[in-house]
């Protein structure tokens, strides 16, 4: 029996995600047009928020006009921009990103705009287009760029620079796409919506590809903290990762290794550490063995007195800036919302954060209408497969005074330094038990806020109706008690009823309480009461 003479190769990682586009969430025309406005509007905040500028983002969609199947996407920001030498491998080097650091962004992979570049193009052929003026920079920079699949590196088409005339700073992308409009249009347009939600700092004016153009105005000039870049926790440490700081520091010793790159080790715990580990601790990095790395990375994931992961690298939003978002987008009766203490996950910090919208112009459903977001991210695919969705969706939520159908938006937020994602598409949250606690937890305690007013609205329209009872029958009562005290003088008569009357209707407030809801309710019937 002959051996088969297999052929092997090896793949670029830009070849890898051009074979298997569904993995960053291109696996359909639709999804491709949806996906490649939330990566560039992601990049987008990024650029802005986390350096403190209140973000100003300009999206337009327009068909190309010799193809209705192509799009061209443009997004424009006002952030730091990007220098120059960089942008080629920014935009056309898959795995290349400023983003591989130990704080909250948006994007983490490095995939992001490079699987739009090569999704272009593969049914375009089209090259991306960049803009980019770093911040105070006396030119603006512009690029056409594409990727070098089977190198995974940049191709340069053209690049130029001109004078910055207009001390403009930020980033304008162009993109053509093959997309289905009809198919995605409203999705982008609620991506767009939640986003609006959750920066209510930000500004948004986005012209679809039918020539609609919306604005979603800036409701406040509060931001967020930005995150901090920061070490790793010990507890999330692993065999690979200590080999690579050992790399970078060969010839240094291991207690200094522990020292400088772990939060909340001091020389007395990287000794005790060493001590369990059994390696000394002016042993060289380079001199370690395989199981000595192995010995000292179990140790670090079991030592039981770090101190909890930092929460500096976390920027949630907070419960005042997610009651703005609610409140002044969804045009909402009530909103409250809570933001957790910070909790940990493996090594890795993360904050929950909840909001509860209620009333207003927010359409019926049968169900709690949820949104759902992780690191400031609108996640619109996907929903039933993610954690939030499982919590809300087990709760009793008659226990809390809902009947649906009802007006009700549940608004749930996950933030950390590593979101456990289902998938490269970044769409779901997968079921980690402390997550899925914390989520409960803090959907919990908006729902018992909501059952509060919900119990007082009722309070206050059963007021209303005893009062409208009450009412039928004052005109009568303060007619009588008015004849008897009167004895029936009619030019006294009118006089006396009138003050009796309001009166009794102070009486009735005092004894029915709800005092504001109850003087709504005489003023509309004052000519009736006199």
């Amino acid at each position: 029996m002959s051996i088969p003479n297999e052929k092997y190769k090896s793949l670029s990682a830009a070849e890898f995600f051009k074979n298997y586009p569904e993995l960053t969430g291109f696996s359909n025309p639709a999804r491709a047009l949806y996906q490649t406005i939330r990566e560039l509007v992601e990049n987008s905040l990024d650029a802005t928020d986390v350096h403190g500028i209140l973000p100003t983002i300009k999206i337009s969609i327009n068909k190309v006009m010799d193809n209705d199947d192509i799009y061209l996407v443009s997004v424009e920001d006002n952030g730091i921009g990007i220098p120059p030498n960089n942008v080629p491998a920014a935009f056309a080097k898959v795995l290349y990103s400023s983003k591989y650091a130990l704080r909250q962004t948006r994007g983490m992979y490095g995939l992001g705009i490079k699987a739009a570049v090569l999704y272009s193009q593969m049914y375009t052929g089209q090259p991306v287009e960049v803009v980019s003026a770093p911040l105070n920079s006396s030119r603006v920079y512009f690029f056409k760029l594409q990727i070098d699949i089977s190198q995974n590196e940049p191709v340069i088409i053209t690049k130029g620079s001109a004078p910055n005339r207009n001390t403009w700073h930020g980033t304008l992308v162009k993109i053509n796409i093959l997309g289905d409009w009809g198919k995605s249009k409203q999705r982008i347009f609620e991506y767009i919506k939640r986003t609006a939600i959750i920066t209510p700092y930000a500004e948004f004016f986005y012209r679809d590809a039918e020539n609609h153009l919306y604005v979603f105005r800036r409701l406040t000039n509060k931001m967020p903290l930005p995150p901090k870049t920061v070490k790793p926790h010990p507890y999330g440490v692993d065999i690979e990762l200590l080999k690579e700081l050992i790399r970078e520091k060969e010839e240094s010793v291991v207690l200094n290794l522990l020292r400088e790159n772990f939060q909340g080790i001091g020389e007395v715990t990287a000794k005790e550490v060493l001590e369990r580990a059994g390696i000394g601790i002016n042993k060289k990095n380079k001199n370690l063995t395989q199981e000595e790395i192995k010995k000292l990375a179990d140790v670090l994931r079991t030592y039981e007195k770090f101190r909890p992961p930092s929460s500096d690298a976390l920027s949630s939003i907070g419960e005042e800036l997610i009651k703005i978002g609610l409140k002044e987008t969804l045009n909402a009766e009530f909103v409250e919302a809570v933001s957790r203490s910070p909790k940990v996950y493996s090594g890795h910090p993360f904050i929950v954060e909840a909001g509860v919208a209620y009333g207003g112009k927010i359409e019926l459903s049968d169900e709690p209408q949820l949104l759902r977001y992780a690191n400031k991210i609108p996640l619109l695919y996907d929903e039933k497969s993610d954690v939030t969705w499982k919590v809300v969706s087990e709760i009793d939520w008659k226990r809390y005074g809902v009947e649906f159908p009802a007006p009700l938006v549940i608004m749930v937020h996950v933030c950390s330094t590593k979101i456990p994602y289902k998938s490269t598409g970044k769409e779901s949250i997968s079921d980690v038990i402390e997550i899925e606690k914390e989520i409960k937890n803090a959907v919990s305690q908006v729902a018992r806020k909501l059952k509060d007013y919900l119990t007082q609205l009722k309070k206050r329209e059963e007021a209303k109706k005893r009062l409208l009872n009450f009412l039928k029958y004052s005109s009568e009562v303060a007619n009588s008690l008015a004849y008897i005290k009167t004895n029936g003088d009619e030019k006294k008569i009118k006089d006396e009823e009138n003050k009796l009357r309001r009166q009794l209707i102070e009486i009735i407030k005092t004894r029915l309480g709800a005092k504001e809801e109850i003087d709504e309710v005489v003023k509309k019937l004052e000519v009736v009461i006199g």
